[in-house]
């Protein structure tokens, strides 16, 4: 690539040549450069040379500008336009930045003017050791029959890092003791649950109650911990757990469906009688905040509704657990897993953004000149976020896709005339492919400037005129006019007359125009007999 760019560079060394040629070269611009930094860098430190990864000379930044045009990216980097180096713009914090995404990739556009040149920085945020594994709680009271069975299985609340891959939470220890064991289950999200597994039948009479600590560590080296406290009460019997009348629950819904709309009914059935059969249902104990603000459910019922904003670009599938307990004193619970896969539907309009525009463009621009650079984003998925993009028609322009994915540049088509028509509005649209479609439009004024293209023309050409003889001398005796259809400094006339070399007409040397007015002015008294 940086090859690609280095034969750019020589194709346009020639300012003008570059400027006619940058349509059909503007995709070499599109160099895709990666660095990554680590967090918790300090504001100023350099990220990398750009310049210097994309060949670029320190002539060609004397002469045009360099700088960051991406809007989020702006407040997080800067570039140096002296020596094109990238410097981190604040403190990065990568749990601020990406939230708890597994990659943190922020991509930076950087542009060059003159003529316009679009880079793309992508920079990647490094995760370091920088969080300590928490639990929700410090301490976790269980009651357990003294019935309960070697094998019965209590799922604790997983302990809670915010940093992420290895320096997550990796592993689980707990204390030393004689009835308890400890096994960890991992979820897709590269999650860890502990679950405490009875191992040794308990006894009342002998020990009312049990306290284990239970350790998680992250990945670092060295390590980071935290712990929480277990306290295990033994109770009487109450020897039927629940059992869930399907062995999974899964169900499709649809983004945007109103609160109050039933996801799905779990039913659990409990053989014990009285209290000890009586079944209430609640969400597990590892079901996140964010979720139960979606869904509710009916602890008597065990129907979900939904409660909240279903947005299918903010999840596509939610795995919540259920929790069926009876009422006994001493309860049993079972757990279920509810699978709500959501289904897109097509409710974003695409966005349209003019990254980089020329307002002025000269009238003897070539076809294939490049006007401005315009991205389109669909936050929907599939087909209802394949968007197409085009302009109204009888313009003199057409737009064209690139490389990129989702964007387009603007070019002339053909030669344009200012003294025809000055300006243009070019309305752009994007439109997506989703049923029913949704679409966005942009207007963008396009200027055309003047070059001196006209030649300046007399009202009247030839103009014959007669004079008195005896004349007086320096007094006018003839204006003439001219007009020039470009504008500014290019319409400004000024009158001379033609002196032949040879002499023959001699009449000329006795006359003498005004270069603004042109008023011509006899320099002698002429004389008709002469």
């Amino acid at each position: 690539m940086k090859q690609r760019h280095r034969e750019r560079r020589g194709v346009c060394a020639n300012r003008t040549v570059c400027f006619v040629l940058f349509a059909a070269f503007w995709s070499c611009a599109l160099a895709q450069l990666r660095y990554s930094v680590s967090e918790d860098v300090d504001e100023g430190t350099a990220v990398g040379n750009v310049a210097k990864d994309l060949g670029l000379e320190r002539i060609t930044l004397k002469d045009r500008a360099i700088r960051v045009v991406s809007g989020a990216a702006e407040l997080l980097f800067r570039i140096n336009d002296a020596d094109g180096v990238l410097y981190a713009n604040q403190k990065l914090d990568r749990e601020e930045i990406c939230d708890r995404k597994r990659v943190c990739v922020i991509d930076v556009k950087i542009a060059l003017d003159n003529p316009l040149e679009v880079h793309y920085v992508s920079v990647e945020i490094l995760d370091i050791n920088d969080h300590t594994p928490s639990f929700p709680d410090h301490e976790r009271i269980l009651e357990i029959i003294e019935s309960a069975v070697p094998g019965a299985r209590f799922q604790l609340k997983a302990a809670r890092d915010a940093d992420i891959g290895s320096f997550s939470v990796q592993q689980y220890k707990l204390s030393q003791n004689e009835h308890f064991r400890l096994e960890v289950k991992s979820s897709g999200d590269n999650r860890k649950t502990p679950i405490l597994i009875l191992q040794k039948p308990l006894d009342r009479e002998t020990a009312k109650s049990h306290v284990l600590l239970l350790t998680a560590f992250d990945g670092g080296k060295p390590p980071r911990s935290g712990n929480m406290t277990i306290i295990v009460n033994v109770s009487d019997v109450n020897d039927n757990p629940p059992v869930f009348s399907q062995d999974s629950y899964v169900v499709h819904l649809k983004e945007n469906s109103p609160v109050g709309t039933t996801v799905i009914q779990v039913t659990a059935t409990d053989l014990d009688e009285g209290s000890n059969g009586e079944v209430v249902y609640s969400f597990g104990s590892d079901v996140d905040p964010q979720t139960s603000e979606l869904f509710h459910l009916n602890p008597e019922t065990g129907v979900i509704t939904v409660v909240g904003e279903i947005d299918f670009e903010e999840s596509g599938r939610y795995e919540i657990n259920v929790q069926a307990s009876d009422k006994g004193a001493a309860t049993q619970a079972a757990e279920k897993t509810v699978i709500i896969d959501i289904l897109d539907i097509n409710d974003n309009a695409p966005v349209i953004e003019v990254t980089s525009f020329s307002r002025a463009l000269p009238e003897d621009s070539k076809p294939g000149t490049t006007v401005a650079l315009i991205s389109v984003r669909d936050s929907d998925s599939g087909i209802n976020g394949k968007v197409l993009c085009f302009i109204n028609q009888n313009l003199p322009f057409t737009i064209n896709p690139s490389s990129q994915n989702n964007m387009y540049s603007l070019v002339t088509k053909q030669v344009l005339d200012r003294e025809q028509q000055t300006q243009y509005e070019v309305m752009i649209t994007a439109k997506d492919a989703g049923e029913p479609s949704l679409s966005s439009e942009k207007s963008i004024t396009v200027v055309v400037s003047d070059v001196n293209d006209n030649v300046p023309t007399f009202s009247q050409n030839p103009i014959n005129f007669y004079i008195k003889e005896n004349n007086s001398p320096g007094k006018t005796i003839l204006s003439v006019t001219a007009h020039d259809s470009d504008d500014g400094s290019n319409a400004l006339i000024s009158y001379s007359i033609l002196r032949e070399k040879d002499g023959d007409n001699l009449f000329t040397s006795f006359l003498n125009v005004n270069s603004e007015t042109g008023q011509i002015s006899g320099m002698k008294s002429f004389d008709f007999e002469s």
